[in-house]
């Protein structure tokens, strides 16, 4: 067969430019490209083979070998796969020399007219051409391919700079097989460094399932990647040491993972998983675009950044997916818009949650470890996995009064320690576990015996209600509404202020009539004289902080001010009432108490100057009368 020229047409060449320019964020995805085409073709031979014997390698020993030479600027790959006669060659590289082109482009521009809000119109449709040889023009002048098929028959030479057209012809080639030579741009000289191509290969072909061969100047051989993709491999083949081992390489991590996941999914969708828990949480745990999933497709490495794959309250997992169905586009960079994905990640969720359960359960001391490190985005999953959240709710864990500092206890361990009568699982959300403790709203069930949940995460204040009650247990929050504690033996019934109380509460409230909502006796309070408490469905102190420091322009609720009618100072006041209601001392002694109440729910003083005089004043008095 004589050397024979063919113009690409029109429309090709189009193509041919976007596939260059526009369709790879980076260059050195050309070899991940390369290495797919030639395992497949070693795929192809060896199952031809199961039923053409003739059609096998003589040696058995299928690989892939880069060739880079550096005096003639060119990088090969070469295979000895089922290679490809003059018509395949053709149809299969010129592919987009086809009908195909006409087809892509005239559906890129149906695209282009559509949703303009798509980052890449028309990417999604590449897949379907394949076209991804042709990233080899992103860093090749010139690139030849030189093939023999083996079924037999000539072997077939083809060249083409990526413009105008291709030449095809005869030649000689010593054995079935591929080689793809490019002669590397100027600019392209990099991917010629030996030490450039083994990091590509292990970022992209590591678990390729064929021995990918570097020939190092000198003659030496290097195998580069791993071949054997451990999560193809049977559960109980493998070694916990292997777990450990490939769970550091991925992870770049020498600490050994908490827990792992090995599972292999069939049925509408196919695909294997193999998933790890860490130890300890990075410290970019809770950027949103933080994945943590590897992404294979036929142990081809695509991303480890595709958004939906797992949801984000599991953005902790690290490992491996590799599918047998998803289509890519031929970039392989962003996946096709497609039903997989979302059944992909339920059942890669559902793999996680048992994972968790089983660590709960079987392993305590672990999933206290997980926890501590991973509760709060585990939290997350509260609010947005709405199938999952009676089973979530069971796997958190929260600081109480009831256990020691360092522990945490589950619902289900507070509702079996809960009094005769409660019929509340109490809690109290603030800065820290010190600063819960030390508030005054704690002061009357700590007396009593009665537990209270530490809401110390700062999660905690948009998840709980999305739990609301649990096992007919509403969960309320110490520091708003109403509490009532008349089920406790001893505790005073829940009734209506006394009227010997009445005229104090009448007086407070007109003294801080602009700053507070109402005023009343509580039971939360054992030896404070008083606290503030939010009402029924406004947000609490703790809450107000937090819109605050997000920069969230939030009204200031009023809140309701509760009077310990035991404590000396409100009996002081209230005598001081009965005596001289008309005492302008009454008002200033209000107005510190009402200040010394923000400060004890942490909330910042509107005058905090008028506090600091009055607190002075208060002390140059009382100094004043010791020293008489």
């Amino acid at each position: 067969m004589s050397k024979e020229t063919i113009e690409f047409k029109a429309e090709v060449s189009q193509v041919l430019n976007l596939v260059i320019h526009s369709l790879y964020s980076h260059r050195e995805v050309f070899l991940r490209e390369l290495i797919s085409n030639s395992a497949d073709a070693i795929d192809k031979r060896r199952f031809e083979s199961l039923t053409h014997p003739e059609t096998a390698d003589a040696s058995g020993a299928y690989e892939i070998r880069i060739l880079p030479d550096k005096d003639k600027k060119t990088l090969t790959i070469r295979d000895n796969g089922i290679g490809m006669t003059r018509d395949e060659v053709v149809r299969n590289i010129g592919t987009i020399a086809a009908s195909g082109s006409r087809a892509f482009l005239e559906k890129l521009k149906e695209n282009q007219a559509g949703d303009a809000s798509s980052p890449k119109p028309g990417v999604e449709l590449i897949g379907q051409f394949g076209v991804g040889f042709y990233s080899a023009f992103m860093v090749a002048a010139r690139v030849e391919v030189i093939t023999q098929s083996a079924a037999g028959g000539s072997a077939v030479h083809w060249e083409s700079t990526g413009e105008g057209g291709y030449s095809i012809e005869e030649t000689t080639r010593a054995s079935a097989g591929t080689d793809v030579i490019l002669h590397l741009r100027d600019e392209a000289q990099e991917f010629l460094e030996e030490w450039q191509i083994s990091t590509i290969i292990q970022k992209y072909s590591d678990y390729v399932p064929h021995p990918v061969i570097l020939e190092k100047t000198g003659g030496e051989k290097e195998t580069l990647n791993k071949v054997t993709a451990i999560w193809r491999r049977p559960k109980s083949e493998i070694k916990d040491e292997e777990y450990v081992e490939f769970y550091k390489y991925i992870s770049h991590n020498d600490d050994e993972p908490l827990a792992w996941t090995h599972h292999t999914i069939e049925g509408g969708i196919e695909f294997r998983l193999l998933l790890f828990i860490p130890k300890k949480a990075p410290l970019n745990l809770f950027r949103e675009e933080a994945h943590s999933l590897r992404l294979h497709v036929k142990r081809m490495f695509v991303t480890e950044d595709l958004k939906g794959l797992i949801p984000v309250f599991l953005r902790f997992v690290k490992g491996v997916v590799d599918s047998e169905d998803l289509p890519l586009n031929v970039s392989r960079e962003t996946l096709q818009h497609n039903a997989l994905i979302p059944k992909m990640q339920k059942q890669i969720t559902k793999k996680v949650v048992e994972m968790l359960e089983d660590l709960a359960k079987n392993e305590p001391e672990k999933y206290k470890v997980f926890f501590k490190e991973f509760g709060a985005a585990l939290k997350e999953g509260l609010g947005g996995a709405f199938d999952y959240r009676e089973r979530l709710v069971e796997l958190m864990r929260y600081p109480s009064t009831a256990v020691a500092e360092s522990d945490r206890t589950s619902l289900s361990d507070y509702v079996s320690r809960m009094k005769g009568g409660q019929k509340e699982i109490y809690f109290i959300a603030g800065p820290s576990r010190e600063a819960c403790e030390r508030s005054p709203h704690l002061e009357a069930l700590k007396s009593r015996g009665l537990e209270v949940l530490l809401m110390s995460d700062v999660i905690d204040d948009w998840t709980i209600p999305y739990i609301e009650s649990y096992k007919g247990s509403k969960l309320r929050s110490v520091m708003k509404g109403d509490l009532d504690l008349s089920f406790i033996e001893g505790a005073p019934a829940k009734e209506a202020a006394p009227a010997e109380v009445k005229p104090l509460l009448d007086k407070i409230r007109a003294v801080l009539q602009e700053e507070i909502k109402d005023v009343r006796v509580t039971q939360r309070l054992a030896g404070s004289p008083c606290c503030l408490v939010a009402d029924e469905g406004d947000m609490d102190a703790h809450m107000e902080r937090i819109m605050k420091a997000m920069h969230q322009e939030t009204p200031l609720a009023k809140r309701i001010l509760e009077i310990n009618p035991k404590h000396p100072l409100i009996q002081n006041l209230k005598t001081l009432v009965e005596k001289n209601p008309q005492d302008a001392r009454f008002g200033f002694w209000v107005r510190l108490l009402y200040n010394q109440a923000q400060i004890a729910e942490g909330s910042e003083l509107r005058k905090p100057e008028d506090f600091l005089r009055g607190v002075t004043e208060l002390l140059t008095e009382a100094s004043g009368d010791a020293v008489k």
